[in-house]
Order: structure tokens, then sequence, then C-alpha cells
């Protein structure tokens, strides 16, 4: 059983690994529940989880966490005593701590951009956290550690980029990135505009002379119809209009 759990782990860290460019060493933010779970079942999390997931791992959490923690009192203080030997990741809440499950999930949104793992016993937290793509989840059932399989949402969002239906956000950053040194970012409206038609040079082939039709030996030319008239371009000559005088014998002659 134990073999199979660990080839399942496996799988999942490198579908992560493949499609949403997780790398060693995990980050991995805790809460209080599951470090509260870890030390009801005699759990090593600092030394499990490495061979867990087969990788480097740096476990974290966060002021929030650690402050609701401290104001549950003496039932959740080996947890608290758990966290505080962890790093701490900073958070958008230093003047105003939030519930631990809203910092948690504040940390992760937009697609996970820091790569987190998720560790958590909160069914809300857990099924919040399944709604966004790209972020593993870890709980524990009896006394092992489980990584959940990838949620169907972050299928989707796989299936969707590989299609050329979405783009990656690190494909997004490179994209801009590119424009800002190309010196083209901005609004494309208003890049696009009306441009003006330069007045370019005659095209060389309108300036030929016609060529005449030569005639083809053997090829007869084709007759009239029966009254048609063939056309005359030269205009006839008209005789200049004389007097007429007129002649002793009475003929009329003109000079």
């Amino acid at each position: 059983m134990k073999i199979k759990r660990q080839k399942q782990a496996k799988k999942t860290v490198s579908f992560y690994k493949y499609n949403f460019r997780f790398r060693e060493p995990f980050q991995i933010l805790l809460d209080g529940t599951f470090c509260q779970a870890a030390l009801k079942n005699k759990i090593q999390i600092k030394e499990q989880l490495p061979k867990y997931l087969m990788g480097e791992v740096q476990l974290c959490t966060t002021s929030c966490v650690l402050n609701e923690l401290e104001s549950l009192g003496k039932e959740l203080y080996g947890a608290k005593i758990i966290l505080q030997r962890f790093q701490k990741r900073n958070c958008a809440h230093f003047k105003s701590p939030v519930p631990a499950a809203e910092c948690l999930l504040s940390m992760v949104e937009k697609n996970n951009p820091h790569h987190y793992f998720i560790a958590s016993q909160d069914p809300e937290l857990t099924a919040t956290v399944k709604k966004i793509p790209g972020v593993p989840l870890l709980y524990i059932v009896l006394n092992t550690i489980v990584l959940d399989k990838p949620s169907l949402c972050s299928l989707n969002h796989v299936q969707a980029v590989q299609s050329g239906q979405l783009v990656t956000p690190d494909q997004q950053q490179s994209i801009l990135n590119l424009k800002e040194e190309k010196g083209i970012a901005g609004n494309v409206t208003e890049r696009r505009g009306k441009r003006k038609r330069k007045a370019g040079n005659p095209n060389p082939l309108s300036c030929l002379k016609k060529k005449k039709k030569k005639k083809q030996p053997g090829v007869p030319t084709p007759k009239r119809a029966e009254g048609e008239k063939k056309n005359r371009n030269r205009q006839r000559k008209r005789k200049p209009a004389g007097r007429t005088v007129l002649h002793p014998e009475g003929t009329s002659v003109g000079e």
C-alpha cells in the first residue's frame, strides 16, 4: 500500500512540474489544523514530507496563521510551537490580520504564481483550493500524509493551454517583457490608426508602350459582316470653294 501511495505521489508531482513549472525546493504553506493532526497522529512533518514528495521542501507559514493559533489558546499550543519553527512568508495582512484560511487563499490567488503547496485539514479551505488551477493539496488521513490528485480545475486548465485556448501566466509575462524591450508596450488600440498612404512611383508596367499584335502566318484575317463599314480614321480632303465666272460664250468656269 505504501509503494502504491508513493507512485501516485510521484505521478502527481510530475504533473505539477511539467504543467505548472514547480521546482525544488517545494514551498509548502501549513496551517494550524494540519500541524494539530500531525501532532495527534505522531507524524514528523519535517522528516516525512521530503521523503513522500521525493525532493527538497521548504516548510513555511504566515503571520495570520500564527495569530489565529495564539488567539485560540492552549488547545492548539502544540501546533503553534511546531509552526514557529518554520519559515514565515510575508502576506498582505501585516497591519490587519485575517483568518488563516483567507490568508492562505490570498497567497495562491491568480493561479498560484509562487508555486505553493497547501497543507490543511480545513474542509472549506480545501474545497476552495480545488477551484484554483495549479495548487497541490496535502492533508492527513489517519496517520499518513496524502497528496491529493490534480483537481478537475487543474486538468481543464492544462487541456485548455495545450489546445491553444489559454496562455499560461509565464507566457503572458514573457510577451510583456518582449513588448517592453521592443518599446511597443501600451494599448494596442492606440497604435492601430489610419495610416497615411505615401505617394509612390507609378507602376512601371503601366508606362510601357502597347505592342502591336503581329499577324501570325497561316491565320486568315476575319471578314467583316455584311453591312459593316470599314472605319476610316483619316479625313477626306475638301476642295476649296472657288468663284464661278461666266465665260463669254455663256459657260461658267470656276477660278
